[in-house]
């Protein structure tokens, strides 16, 4: 009886010490998985989540990610082009903090961390697979800019403004004249501290296959993969051939170094000559360059989608946290779509600095919100920093935890070129003017309605689109935001 009695107590309190365990591990926050997919030149007008897209564009994948988070309307990114840009969202800082030219290389100091280093520290794998800009060193895989050198255990893909999306392998590079001779190349991808070749595939297709391989790794610790696409960017014209037959536009024939066609005046067989060629409004009319956009945008959002099946076919969706954002505002130069905001890339116009951006995390970020307040992709890094149970004691970040509520009466600033802006509430004031180098912008370009760097000021409340300056009817609006912007940059440009 005596044994019966004890060994019922043993249980007992085994029973209890088992339930106190489960209740310890209940209760601990287990670290999430993170996925941060950058797009590039996405227009603003052309992101389906929002209610108002334009309706001929087909992104279910999209759209289907957005519902699953919150979804931000008035997202602002550091630049208007997608170095600088892209500075700003690993550092969570205004890149014109260093890059006192605010240029279009801003580079990456050893003394400003990144966002993958941070992670790094808190014991996440880290990889990044597509695009790596950050405007200098170029090709090279010793320097700061090199994603292996800034946080990520793996990289692969290209380092560079862009690059082909058709002409991937050893053997194109080896017979081409210019290979690094733009702002886009062309040849084998960067994979860690070497070259991956592929004499086949589509770009957008082997970023995703890349990536499915990534998450299908066996791992015992949170991962923080980086899928940066370069789609929707230049060329925008390539893309398979099932998508552009669904938009009734012809097929291109690719760059081809072998051929006797001359693609520029005095360039026979570059590349250079061929990508600047298709890079603007003249070889392609403004209709079918709508079209090459929307089959290239379809194109990147079956991308997207399959990415987030193989999240879920791994039965990792239930703890990722997934952030979408593009890096600038959509080209006037391709297509793209920005209604209702004025201008595009290359500008501080709204539309070359807001942006399609959307947040999701299961049982963590409310699901079908729409969040009107605006916020910065500078936010990224402290509010995955804050998810990944990192503390981070840098004052000079700009960004704040987006899981906090967003302050609308925060200061804003910009500082690109010969231009720069500032935002507090509602009020905006900036110098903007465009930039697109006198090309003829495509239909769904809403030219500004003053073109030339004298300030004028907006109600963005009233006026998303800035088609009323303001300025003369609230000069005492002017002179405060003039003085935040000079106080800014005095104390925090060097």
């Amino acid at each position: 009886m005596k044994q019966a009695a004890l060994s019922l107590l043993l249980l007992v309190l085994f029973s209890c010490k088992s339930k106190e365990e489960r209740k310890d591990i209940t209760n601990t926050q287990v670290k999430p998985n993170i996925l941060l997919i950058v797009v590039d030149d996405q227009g603003y007008n052309d992101f389906s989540p929002f209610e108002n897209h334009d309706k001929s564009i087909a992104t279910p994948n999209i759209t289907k990610l957005g519902k699953a988070g919150t979804v931000y309307t008035q997202a602002y990114v550091t630049a208007p082009v997608c170095s600088p840009s892209r500075a700003g969202i690993i550092t969570g800082k205004n890149q014109f903090r260093w890059d006192k030219p605010a240029s279009w290389g801003p580079g990456l100091p050893d003394d400003v961390k990144t966002i993958a280093e941070y992670l790094k520290e808190a014991g996440y794998q880290t990889a990044r697979i597509g695009k790596n800009d950050l405007g200098r060193n170029f090709h090279k895989n010793d320097v700061r800019e090199y994603p292996l050198h800034h946080g990520y255990d793996e990289f692969l893909g290209f380092s560079a403004h862009a690059h082909d999306y058709w002409l991937n392998s050893q053997s194109i590079k080896d017979r081409t004249p210019d290979p690094y001779g733009t702002s886009a190349l062309l040849g084998p991808l960067m994979h860690n501290m070497g070259e991956k070749s592929y004499e086949d595939g589509y770009l957008t297709d082997i970023f995703t296959d890349e990536s499915i391989s990534y998450l299908k790794q066996k791992r015992d610790k949170p991962f923080f993969l980086t899928l940066s696409y370069s789609a929707v960017h230049h060329l925008i014209h390539e893309v398979p051939k099932k998508y552009l037959d669904k938009y009734n536009v012809k097929e291109i024939p690719n760059y081809e170094p072998d051929s006797l066609v001359a693609y520029g005046k005095h360039d026979a067989g570059t590349y250079s000559a061929y990508y600047d060629k298709y890079s603007r409004v003249g070889a392609i009319n403004t209709d079918d360059l709508r079209k090459y956009y929307l089959a290239n945008l379809n194109c990147l959002d079956d991308n997207i989608g399959r990415v987030l099946d193989a999240l879920k076919e791994q039965e990792l969706d239930s703890n990722t946290l997934i952030i979408f954002i593009s890096d600038n505002g959509g080209s006037p130069l391709t297509g793209s779509n920005n209604a209702p905001l004025t201008g595009g890339k290359y500008s501080l116009w709204e539309g070359g600095i807001r942006v399609p951006m959307a947040v999701s995390w299961p049982g963590q970020v409310e699901a079908g919100k729409v969040e009107t307040k605006y916020v910065s992709a500078t936010d990224i890094l402290p509010t995955l920093a804050k998810a990944g149970g990192v503390t981070i004691t840098d004052k000079d970040l700009d960004g704040i935890n987006l899981f906090n509520d967003a302050n609308n009466e925060r200061l804003l600033v910009w500082k690109w070129q010969k231009t720069w802006a500032a935002r507090k509430g509602k009020w905006k004031i900036t110098n903007a003017k465009e930039n697109h180098w006198k090309s003829e912008p495509s239909a769904q370009y809403i030219a500004p309605i003053r073109d030339d760097l004298s300030i004028k000021l907006f109600d963005l409340e009233n006026d998303p689109g800035e088609r009323y300056d303001v300025s003369a009817e609230h000069p005492e609006k002017v002179k405060e935001l003039q003085e935040a912007f000079n106080a800014w940059c005095k104390a925090n440009i060097k």
